[in-house]
């Protein structure tokens, strides 16, 4: 019968969080999706719904967090032309991909990783991207709209 009692105590014990735990409850959204996904909206870009994976994607590779979403607009048009879940553009419009966030987590890889990019600046990476001497501009302009490549300390102005 004690023990009946003890266990039915310990239940009834109130969980006791960290501080840790109790602040990721109150974080504010990343100012990032924020920003990524008011830019999609205000242009009718179907990719607002996958801003996240553009974030994770290049969080996981030590990207620009406006890189890709910049190169899927140039290319797609913020995913409104494109083909195969290809936004990008990437190798030629008949490249696929499985999903949408499959072929931004694969470019992101690309762009960090691989022996075609890896350990060149963004003009680098963009002039292998794309052999257009434009190019380069186009992206970092989008890219600049975006808003600073640190927004998660900088003001949502």
């Amino acid at each position: 019968m004690k023990t009946i009692v003890l266990a039915a105590g310990l239940i009834a014990v109130p969980a006791v969080m960290s501080p840790q735990q109790q602040g990721a409850k109150s974080q504010p959204p990343d100012p990032r999706l924020l920003r990524l996904q008011q830019f999609f909206a205000a242009r009718d870009c179907p990719l607002r719904e996958v801003a996240g994976e553009f974030l994770a994607a290049a969080d996981h590779n030590a990207l620009d967090w406006r890189l890709l979403p910049s190169i899927s607009f140039i290319e797609s048009s913020g995913g409104k032309d494109y083909r195969n879940n290809n936004v990008f553009g990437w190798d030629s419009p008949l490249q696929s991909f499985a999903s949408i966030p499959a072929g931004i987590h694969y470019v992101a890889e690309q762009l960090a990783w691989s022996e075609r990019y890896r350990n060149k600046s963004l003009d680098g990476k963009l002039r292998t991207y794309n052999r257009n001497p434009g190019y380069p501009a186009k992206v970092k302009a989008v890219m600049q709209v975006l808003g600073p490549s640190d927004a998660r300390l900088s003001s949502m102005d």
